[in-house]
């Protein structure tokens, strides 16, 4: 039988086991933080990482970049043959003739009754008026700098107007005046009524559909700005008269137009543009008469 005193007894630990179980977790310890150390990024890591995303956005932002202003030029393309069907669609329906010359019209500015535009007249065709809006249409420092009440007015004094084309006059393409039906003492550009005493929109009369020569190759409509109207293309204004004081950039690359047989395309040609017959009878953007036509 065990003695009842002994069994109280408890004989002491060894100093070597304690002490190196001790060592053990100092050991684990250690262990841990050095592998929490060697996982953490370096100053020199984060800045190489840093330099790397850098270097991949200016390699990709610009890519976006052109990947969107190319959905924009496809969205307003098929806004341009849209156009270019109503106008089509506006000739049938009317014994051939073609719709009244109206521009730049703010006495009352788009979208308020009795508006002057040719996309009033399209609009039964259309059925959208965010057809005549150029998703690049930026507007230009006449809509925006200019009151509504004078002749070339803008729309700087009305509420949300003076921003774009469309919403300032009613369409951010320009109508060809060569090409349709400027009727004297009715049709109305920049708020000036269009008769004998306007140089800058002596009236035609009626335009009839047969007296297009060349149908495919005349243009009825263009957007309102084109690269090559300002900057270096244009410095003075000299050619073209819109820069600087009518300038703003739409499309870096060119502009979309549509021609009296309806078809539309993005013309990317300076060349191209000033070749292209804009009357019935060939009259060309700068032969003989010229811009006036435009």
């Amino acid at each position: 039988m065990p003695d009842p005193m002994m069994a109280k007894v408890r004989l002491p630990v060894p100093f070597s086991v304690t002490a190196g179980a001790r060592k053990d977790s100092v050991m684990k310890e250690n262990s841990a933080f050095s592998s929490r150390h060697r996982h953490a990024f370096t100053l020199i890591e984060l800045l190489v990482v840093i330099a790397i995303i850098a270097i991949l956005a200016a390699i990709l932002f610009p890519v976006f970049a052109q990947a969107r202003e190319k959905a924009r030029e496809v969205t307003c393309l098929s806004n341009m043959r849209q156009i270019g069907l109503a106008v089509r669609m506006y000739v049938q329906d009317s014994d051939e003739i073609w719709p009244i010359f109206y521009a730049y019209n703010t006495q009352p500015p788009a979208d308020i009754a009795d508006h002057k535009g040719v996309e009033v007249l399209l609009m039964p065709y259309v059925k959208q008026k965010d057809a005549f809006r150029c998703p690049d249409d930026f507007g230009g420092p006449i809509p925006a700098n200019t009151e509504s009440g004078v002749d070339y007015g803008g729309c700087k004094d009305i509420p949300g107007k003076a921003g774009s084309y469309r919403d300032c006059y009613g369409s951010s393409y320009r109508f060809t005046r060569g090409a349709f039906s400027t009727i004297e003492n009715e049709s109305r550009q920049n708020n000036v009524l269009c008769n004998a005493d306007n140089p800058y929109c002596p009236p035609s009369g009626p335009v009839g559909d047969s007296a297009f020569e060349r149908p495919s190759e005349t243009r009825i409509l263009r957007d309102e700005m084109l690269p090559w109207f300002g900057g270096d293309a244009d410095s003075n204004g000299a050619k073209y008269g819109y820069y600087p004081d009518y300038y703003r950039q739409w499309h870096p690359r060119g502009g979309s137009f549509v021609f009296a047989d309806g078809h539309a395309k993005f013309v990317t040609s300076v060349t191209t543009f000033d070749t292209m017959f804009v009357t019935p009878d060939g009259q060309k953007t700068f032969a003989n008469s010229g811009w006036a036509y435009d």
